[in-house]
């Protein structure tokens, strides 16, 4: 990328204002780093912790704190990649000998298509099957609810507007959270009992909930790739600008097929002053977004574990009515009525999970394919307002690829969930499977950062204390 210190003249640069910095202001600005945040807050918090709580009291507290720390920067440097560069992670692992890690991640994102779809779809089903066939005597079995969850997903994101389905999300999760801290004051953990977030403890049987918490607290270190292109797809700060440079012909454009990594860097320099701070806040943000998202699932996590050792140990925590089970701590600390708030938020949050994840997943194995494949190269975008009559009729654009992975995702996991219809084996699996491919995508995103940002650059490349 253009290495000399030549300002660039355009007349989109007059109309980049720097975003305000003002706390009323950011919240508006937040935006993948909370959808990560729901898309995490879902089958971990309310199947994972609650098992680990039931079943083993206080002893596996150690590993949320330990999750949360050591991933943190494998999250992070995904979005700290975008905004300093203005491309997404998956352009950088095309730039490898072979362009092996996307052949790497499009096989493990369709598997996870199909067992991790499956684990987060049976979540939100289970909750649906206490409330409606346990608790309202509809006579529809949990593999249903689960059929009911995917292809109501998979249609909303073709045809239907989410917008409304995002606003009472959001509402019913933060009722979820606010209800979860209130039962905590209600009856908390005694004071000793919170030794267990510094001693490690392995309880003989525990060792498939580990690997489900590293594998998804607070959600599976491949989430990045998507919160990339989320991050990407959001047009803002730098992502957006060199977008337009690239598209005006004012600097050289990255090529997935001709250009090294040397080309994905981006040289702040050549833009006026006033273009550098809009791209720098909006890198800002783009932190602080990450970060709040990040610790309030921490908290959520620790206190979801702390109430099922303190309502339900000792109990198996097993079995399609498990959610009424959960739900009980909220019925014994509070109320019936509480109950209601619980199964609404529980609701919202494992459906938000299933839904971003019916999404995301497709997205990223099209973000492979358009850095593997010309033709897909040629016809990229998945955003309705981008498609051309080539890009809807083409087998091989990215939007198809798109569509084709979430016909895939929703076939292949609702054959599982009707094959094995066990919500808590699923949830594990499907956690402990995220565990397993993690190091691999936790390399990379720190890789790339260290390698493709420049060092000089004070705000952008990793600081002493990150590295």
């Amino acid at each position: 990328m253009a290495s000399e210190n030549i300002v660039v003249q355009d007349e989109m640069f007059d109309k980049l204002i720097p975003p305000s910095m003002a706390p009323a202001a950011l919240i508006k600005h937040f935006g993948p780093g909370l959808i990560l945040m729901m898309t995490g807050i879902g089958t971990s918090h309310l199947v994972t912790a609650p098992v680990a709580g039931g079943r083993f009291a206080y002893a596996l507290l150690w590993t949320i704190p330990v999750c949360y720390i050591f991933k943190y920067y494998g999250f992070q440097m995904a979005f700290r990649f975008t905004n300093a560069t203005g491309r997404s992670m998956m352009d950088a692992y095309g730039t490898a000998p072979g362009k092996w890690p996307l052949w790497y991640v499009m096989v493990i994102t369709l598997v996870q298509c199909a067992v991790g779809s499956a684990g987060r779809t049976i979540a939100a089903a289970a909750v649906m099957y206490y409330l409606f066939s346990i608790h309202w005597g509809i006579p529809l079995p949990l593999w249903a609810w689960g059929v009911v969850v995917a292809v109501a997903s998979c249609y909303i994101i073709l045809f239907g507007n989410y917008g409304a389905v995002e606003n009472v999300t959001k509402l019913c999760a933060g009722a979820l959270v606010v209800s979860s801290i209130i039962v905590y004051i209600v009856e908390p953990a005694p004071m000793d009992k919170l030794k267990h977030f510094f001693i490690f403890d392995m309880p003989k049987g525990s060792w498939l909930i580990v690997a489900g918490f590293f594998g998804l607290l607070p959600t599976g270190i491949d989430v990045s790739l998507q919160a990339s292109e989320w991050g990407k797809a959001k047009k803002k700060g730098l992502g957006y600008v060199r977008s337009i440079l690239e598209e005006k012909g004012k600097i050289k454009k990255f090529d997935a097929f001709t250009s090294g990594k040397a080309d994905l860097a981006f040289n702040m320099n050549i833009l006026p002053a006033q273009t550098q701070e809009y791209c720098r806040r909006w890198f800002k943000i783009g932190n602080w977004d990450f970060a709040f998202g990040h610790w309030i699932s921490m908290i959520v996590a620790a206190i979801y574990l702390i109430l099922a050792a303190v309502w339900m140990y000792p109990s198996e925590v097993k079995g399609n009515a498990v959610m009424g089970e959960i739900a009980k701590i909220f019925t014994s600390s509070i109320g019936p009525w509480m109950m209601v708030v619980f199964i609404l938020g529980a609701l919202a949050a494992t459906f938000s999970t299933a839904f971003n994840y019916y999404d995301g997943w497709p997205r990223v194995v099209g973000a492979c394919c358009r850095n593997i494949f010309k033709t897909t190269n040629g016809l990229m975008g998945v955003d309705k307002e981008d498609l051309t009559p080539e890009k809807r009729n083409n087998p091989m654009s990215e939007y198809n690829i798109y569509r084709m992975t979430m016909m895939w995702s929703l076939v292949t996991s609702c054959a599982i969930i009707i094959g094995l219809p066990r919500p808590v084996f699923l949830v594990l699996v499907a956690s402990a499977l995220a565990y397993f491919i993690a190091p691999v995508i936790f390399f990379l995103n720190l890789w790339y950062c260290f390698t493709v940002i420049d060092k000089n650059d004070k705000v952008f490349y990793p600081n002493t204390f990150v590295t």
